[in-house]
């Protein structure tokens, strides 16, 4: 099976709209018959306090780097509305363009 990931902005976003956004994407991508590779990192290791202890100083490049990672098992991006106003989604775009995933682009 296929797998894909979502590049999804968040700054400015409330809990709601970011799991809403992405439930429609990951609905979107599983009706084209993609699995989602998760990009959304919510785990103790991701804490504040966790990244913290463990010396992070910049804790979106963290993500970021979690999430190209994720990268590499996917055939292709999901890029939501606004990825383009999005410092990480910009750089996630880029480094999909440049490894040859599928680009999808939410409607």
């Amino acid at each position: 099976m296929k797998k894909a990931m979502l590049s999804q902005p968040m700054a400015g976003k409330t809990q709601e709209e970011i799991v809403a956004t992405r439930e429609k994407a990951i609905d979107a991508l599983k009706a084209q018959g993609y699995e989602i590779v998760n990009t959304l990192f919510t785990d103790e290791w991701y804490s504040k306090e966790s990244m913290a202890a463990r010396g992070v100083v910049q804790i979106p490049l963290c993500f970021l780097a979690k999430s190209l990672e994720n990268m590499s098992l996917c055939h292709a991006a999901y890029f939501c509305k606004g990825w383009e106003n999005a410092r990480g989604c910009r750089i996630e775009h880029e480094a999909a363009k440049a490894y040859g995933l599928e680009i999808i682009y939410e409607e």
